[in-house]
């Protein structure tokens, strides 16, 4: 497994969610690629992690999709009401993703 940032060894995920959705890449300035998760998991993560959200709603995140893990952040999508997570370069360049695609991933709160 390829791990970018790794996670301290005292970190202890609050929460961890198998998502499976389709990469889709924002238009605008830098083509971001993302992934949203579903409005039932979104909906359970608003519930449960309100509380804890930093600027712009977003909350610590770590996510694995296939040997690649890297931290990152969740952040609110008012258009689709769900969380989203941006796929960075280097991952889909290491696991061979692109627009469209259809991935797995695993998604810890942190």
């Amino acid at each position: 497994m390829t791990i970018h940032n790794s996670l301290p060894l005292e970190t202890v995920p609050k929460a961890t969610y198998k998502i499976r959705a389709k990469v889709w890449r924002y238009e605008g300035v830098g083509g971001w690629h993302f992934v949203n998760l579903s409005t039932k998991q979104s909906t359970i993560i608003r519930t449960l992690f309100s509380l804890e959200a930093r600027p712009f709603g977003s909350l610590p995140a770590s996510i694995t999709i296939g040997k690649t893990q890297w931290r990152t952040s969740l952040f609110p999508d008012k258009k689709s009401r769900s969380y989203l997570f941006a796929i960075k370069a280097d991952v889909r360049t290491r696991e061979n993703i692109s627009t469209g695609d259809t991935i797995d991933a695993i998604v810890q709160i942190l």
